[in-house]
C-alpha cells in the first residue's frame, strides 16, 4: 500500500513508499479492525518531525509513517469484535499503552513512562496511508452524519481532554460555576475549544495574535465567541474588561503568555496548558505576584497533553452538539484539502504557507 513517511532524524525527508497492507492477524485474540483511511489531518507536530526535531520510528523499522489525525471506515474485523462492523466510520487514538499504573488502566495519555507509544509520532506507525490495523478498543465510532467532519476528532479530543481535566480538578470546590473563559490561541484547537466552551454555556472571549476582520476571528463571532487581538488589547486589559477569567485554556506556543495567564487568572480559577514549547526562551516575571495570587486565590494550573478514549468520546457527543447549535460551522474550519498521498509536498506547505490555514488534511479516499 502507498504510505508517507519519513526517516527520523533525517530533516525534510518526508517521501511516499511502498508499505505492508497490515492484516488483522497482527493484532492478538481476534480484536483486530482493518481500516480503509478516508482523510488525515496535519498540524505542527507533522512538520516537526520533518525537521528531525523529534520522532522515532517502530522497533525493526527506519522509517515512521506520518499521520494522528485519522478519519476512516472500517473494511473487516475480527472474529472477537462485537463493537464495531464493516461500513462503520470511525477514528483512532494515539497513544498506545506502556508499562506504567496508567497504562494498565486505560489511561496511557497519563503514562508516567520516560518512552511513550505514539501513532505517527514515536515508536509507532501512523494513519497518513492508505490502510492501517488496530485493536477495536483504539477506535470510537463516529455516526455518519459527521462524516464530512470526523477527521477534526482528534484536535477536537485535546481540547476536551484538557477542558474535561479542569472540570475534574475543580469538583474540589463541590459548587464551582464558571461563567467566563478565555482561551489564548485560534487555531483549529483553539476554536474547537472555544466552541466546547460555549456549548457549557460559558461567555468565552479568544485572543489571537491578528487584528480582524480575518476568518478566524468571523467564525468565532459566528458562535458567539469575542475576538480580541493581542495586538491592540494585552491580556491583563481584556482580564479587566471582560473578566476576571474563571478557565483560561492556553494554546498558543508562546511560552511567555503562560505567566501572564496565570497573574490574571480568577479566584478559584484553573489554568490548563496544552500547547508544547521547544528551545530556551525566558523572560522576567512578577514572581511574588503570582505566587501570592496562586495562594490567597486557590488557584490552579495544569498541563493537559494527548487524550483518553473517553475525551474522544466525549468529542463525538459535542460535535454532534454543534452541528445541531451551528450547522455547516465546522466544515468551515477545513479550509485546506489535498486529494492523494502522492501530493504529500503540497500538504505538508500548507503548514507554512499562512494562507488562512486553519485545518489542512489529505484527502486519501472518498467519503463515500
Amino acid at each position: 500500500m502507498k504510505a508517507v513517511a519519513v526517516v527520523p532524524g533525517k530533516p525534510d525527508s518526508i517521501h511516499l513508499r511502498e508499505a505492508p497492507k497490515p492484516s488483522l492477524d497482527e493484532v492478538p485474540g481476534g480484536r483486530g479492525v482493518l481500516v480503509r483511511v478516508l482523510r488525515v489531518g496535519v498540524d505542527g507536530t507533522d512538520k516537526e518531525i520533518n525537521a528531525a526535531e523529534y520522532g522515532a520510528p517502530p522497533p525493526g523499522h527506519d522509517y515512521l509513517i506520518l499521520g494522528h489525525e485519522s478519519f476512516g471506515r472500517v473494511e473487516s474485523v475480527g472474529d472477537r469484535v462485537r463493537e464495531l462492523s464493516s461500513g462503520d466510520y470511525v477514528v483512532a487514538s494515539v497513544r498506545r499503552p506502556g508499562g506504567s499504573l496508567y497504562d494498565a488502566i486505560g489511561l496511557q495519555d497519563m503514562t508516567t513512562d520516560d518512552f511513550y507509544f505514539e501513532r505517527g509520532i514515536n515508536l509507532r506507525h501512523g494513519f497518513l496511508a492508505e490502510y492501517y490495523v488496530d485493536a477495536a478498543e483504539y477506535l470510537v465510532k463516529v455516526p455518519e452524519r459527521l462524516k464530512a467532519v470526523g477527521v477534526l476528532m482528534e484536535p477536537m479530543s485535546v481540547a476536551e481532554k484538557a477542558i474535561g481535566q479542569a472540570y475534574e480538578i475543580q469538583r474540589r470546590l463541590r459548587v464551582w460555576r464558571p461563567r467566563k473563559a478565555a482561551v489564548l490561541g485560534t487555531g483549529t484547537l483553539g476554536l474547537l475549544a472555544s466552541m466546547i466552551l460555549k456549548l457549557r454555556g460559558l461567555e468565552v472571549t479568544a485572543f489571537g495574535q491578528k487584528e480582524a476582520p480575518y476568518r478566524n476571528a468571523d467564525l468565532l463571532e459566528e458562535i458567539g465567541v469575542r475576538y480580541v487581538s493581542t495586538q491592540r488589547t494585552s491580556l491583563r486589559q481584556a482580564s479587566v474588561e471582560r473578566g476576571p477569567f474563571d478557565l483560561i485554556l492556553e494554546g498558543t506556543g508562546f511560552s511567555p503568555l503562560v505567566f501572564e495567564a496565570m497573574d490574571v487568572l480568577a479566584k478559584n480559577g484553573v489554568l490548563a496548558m496544552v500547547s508544547v514549547t521547544g528551545g530556551d526562551r525566558k523572560v522576567e516575571v512578577p514572581a511574588d505576584r503570582i505566587n501570592q495570587g496562586f495562594v490567597l486565590g486557590n488557584k490552579v494550573a495544569v498541563g493537559s497533553v494527548n487524550a483518553s478514549r473517553e475525551d474522544f468520546e466525549q468529542g463525538v457527543r459535542d460535535l454532534s452538539q454543534a452541528e445541531l447549535s451551528h450547522p455547516g460551522w465546522l466544515e468551515k474550519l477545513l479550509t485546506h484539502p489535498v486529494r492523494g498521498l502522492e501530493n504529500y509536498r503540497e500538504l505538508l506547505g500548507h503548514l507554512t504557507s499562512g494562507n488562512g490555514v486553519i485545518k489542512a488534511y489529505c484527502e486519501v479516499a472518498p467519503l463515500s
